[in-house]
């Protein structure tokens, strides 16, 4: 799932937002005359049937207070990859994909409002904001193909393109809060974040990430996830390792002859439930490692894993002294 907020896709967004939506309307553009019945109305969290108009007015009209050069509204793109629209429609078909893909898109604006932690502001209906679902995508002058020759600007790209962009208003649906998602505070300044706001920008990709999931029974691999790609890209070497754990806890292949890693720890130390847990969600060093600790035959007993591991880590450094001392 690739989530991403920007300031506006064409245009400003110190300005109005006509040309935003304006562009917005390009595939109903290309619907004929005649098949108006076939246009994408814009939809937010009380209707599904919404016009452009009203979108703009009410965008427009929602800046009390905000100074010429505040931005006056967000686009929130949210593009589920070609594995999770291919999943969509397999279990509900064509139209039932778009149908739950707007579903969703409300679920996400309720965890949009929830990042604020702003009292007033809980979920969608308490911000204003309208989305639009698009089929397609399209080159722009910018992408390698187009420059290279091989397509033109404003071909249709290929595959699954299915996506929800959303134009939400910087003020709350009162009118009276201003929300930024850009901010970049985290709420870890207390004073700061009640003077200015705060927004997590990683968990609110997260949150939308688990809604996913949850709302449509979606079986998400490890490596496939937020959490794991940025801690691969920016976590320490613990960090990275504890995910390496995790990941091979959840790929292991079973067999006859022995269980998932999971499942063999919990046969072979089922008293130690907490400091299992423990070593499993945050432990550092690879499973391979774990597995020696857990199925050494030694004949002692530990009252505890952490005297377990300890013991097992004091006898990996006596094998790594060189012969004679």
């Amino acid at each position: 799932m690739y989530i991403s907020i920007t300031d506006s896709e064409t245009g400003s967004n110190k300005a109005g937002s006509e040309q935003l939506v304006n562009y917005l309307e390009k595939e109903n553009r290309a619907v004929r005359e005649d098949a108006a019945n076939a246009r994408e109305l814009w939809f937010n969290t009380a209707s599904k049937e919404i016009i452009p108009q009203e979108v703009r007015i009410r965008i427009d009209n929602n800046i009390a207070k905000l100074g010429r050069n505040d931005a006056k509204f967000f686009l929130i793109n949210i593009s589920p990859s070609q594995k999770e629209i291919g999943f969509l429609k397999e279990r509900f078909g064509v139209q039932g994909a778009e149908e739950k893909l707007k579903q969703y898109a409300v679920r996400v604006m309720d965890a949009y409002a929830d990042n604020f932690k702003r009292p007033s502001v809980h979920d969608s209906k308490d911000l204003l904001w309208y989305g639009k679902l698009e089929r397609n995508r399209y080159y722009s002058f910018k992408d390698d193909e187009v420059i290279q020759g091989t397509v033109k600007a404003g071909d249709r790209k290929p595959g699954e393109q299915l996506h929800v962009q959303i134009i939400v208003s910087r003020k709350d649906i009162s009118n009276k809060i201003k929300l930024s998602p850009l901010n970049n505070s985290r709420g870890l300044n207390k004073e700061h974040s009640e003077k200015l706001g705060q927004f997590d920008r990683v968990a609110f990709k997260g949150s939308a990430e688990q809604i996913f999931d949850q709302m449509f029974g979606f079986d998400r691999p490890l490596e496939e996830t937020v959490n794991y790609a940025l801690t691969m890209k920016k976590g320490c070497t613990d960090q990275k390792q504890d995910i390496y754990l995790k990941n091979q806890l959840q790929s292991r292949p079973i067999d006859s002859q022995q269980n998932s890693l999971y499942d063999t720890v919990k046969v072979i130390s089922p008293h130690n439930k907490p400091e299992l847990q423990q070593l499993i969600d945050g432990i550092d060093f690879p499973a391979a490692g774990l597995f020696d600790i857990l199925s050494a035959d030694n004949g002692l007993v530990y009252e505890n894993m952490e005297d377990q591991i300890k013991d097992f880590r004091k006898k990996k450094k006596k094998k790594r002294r060189p012969p004679g001392i």
